[in-house]
């Protein structure tokens, strides 16, 4: 996978304890690298990142601090950094608007400074989301070439994340073609797998509720957002990852990594179809007139991952609501924690698709 290129590599993951970072770490490690994590310690029980008990070298540090970033990377002396830390929610945004910028913005300005002045690292990966594009509510994906915005703090602040990101990448790359550090960045849609207990999210709410035989209030059921199994972004992290660390410097730009659109589903459709793979979750509309501003349509456009890249999505919306609702079933009903099957069934599907990351 990934031409091997992970095997034996030192590569840095912040945010190494939330949802996706756990999950992009067992990856890594089940991929041969050797993998230090950077993050906050984790803010849920369970936990994937608990559950999943890693190999990997834990630092528990906050990504704003900039002296003790450094002081960890430069000890460790990555190759390959992927960075996840984030505050990462749109309501907690709007509790906390400062901590949200200053985590989301100042912290990849400090992530990227620091992998400036460390010169073993080559291949940076900046993740944040499709929520960075001014959402003008367009009924067509947007594209890596799109206008950027933000109503909620969360989206603003990871539109100020992309536009320091590219500052980098086009301040001190003055020659990218002999750059020693490539830095991309990654746009994902909304991202649902096993693992995730954060509070206010669709997938956490219904498992919760039908978990202790209650009613699931939803909150905006005709919202729309391009759901995707986490498996999806993180196959195209990795392939950034890689593509960069050989030295591809057209690599080193934004991207997304979205479902195909008939992963674009309301949130009463996408319950609905929970609801076929348990029927113990009950649902009901909760609309609540005074909430705070959430986007009712989100698309995301992935055409340039898939021309320039060749990456495309492998799960349709039924495998990907079927494989989050497996794994939180084994572990709700048999205490399993499946994350390494779903990983290896991920990757024999690249592997019968012919995926780009997965060939020989």
């Amino acid at each position: 996978m990934f031409s091997s290129v992970y095997r034996g590599r030192r590569v840095l993951v912040t945010g190494h304890t939330g949802f996706k970072g756990s999950w992009l770490s067992r990856w890594l490690e089940k991929l041969g690298a050797d993998v230090v994590g950077y993050s906050l310690k984790p803010n849920t029980e369970p936990n994937h990142f608990e559950l999943l008990n890693l190999r990997i070298t834990s630092n528990i540090g906050d990504i704003r601090d900039f002296h003790a970033l450094k002081r960890v990377v430069s000890d460790f002396k990555p190759e390959i950094v992927f960075h996840l830390a984030a505050q990462p929610s749109v309501i907690a945004s709007y509790e906390q608007p400062l901590e949200t910028f200053s985590t989301n913005v100042v912290g990849t300005a400090n992530l990227l400074e620091v992998s400036r002045q460390v010169s073993s690292i080559k291949s940076v990966v900046i993740v944040t989301t499709d929520k960075c594009y001014k959402n003008n509510e367009w009924i067509y994906g947007y594209r890596e070439v799109d206008e950027l915005g933000g109503h909620d703090p969360y989206s603003a602040s990871k539109a100020c994340a992309e536009i320091v990101t590219d500052s980098y990448r086009k301040s001190f790359n003055i020659d990218i073609a002999t750059s020693a550090v490539l830095i991309a960045s990654a746009r994902a849609g909304n991202v649902i797998g096993g693992g995730d207990w954060t509070a206010n999210r669709i997938v956490t709410d219904a498992i919760l509720a039908a978990s202790q035989n209650k009613t699931l209030g939803i909150r905006n059921p005709k919202s729309s957002r391009p759901w995707q199994h986490v498996l999806e972004p993180l196959s195209g992290y990795l392939l950034l990852g890689q593509l960069m660390f050989q030295g591809k410097s057209a690599i080193a730009d934004a991207w997304n990594f979205g479902p195909a659109a008939t992963s674009n589903l309301t949130t009463e459709r996408l319950i609905g179809l929970m609801q076929l793979e348990w029927p113990q979750i009950v649902s009901k509309s909760a609309n609540i007139p005074q909430a705070k501003h959430e986007a009712g349509l989100l698309m995301l456009d992935s055409t340039k991952a898939q021309k320039l890249l060749g990456w495309e999505p492998l799960w349709n919306i039924e495998e990907t609501v079927f494989h989050t609702v497996e794994w939180y079933r084994e572990f709700l009903e048999n205490n399993d924690v499946i994350t390494d099957q779903q990983i290896d069934s991920y990757a024999h599907r690249a592997s019968e698709r012919n995926a780009v990351w997965a060939k020989q």
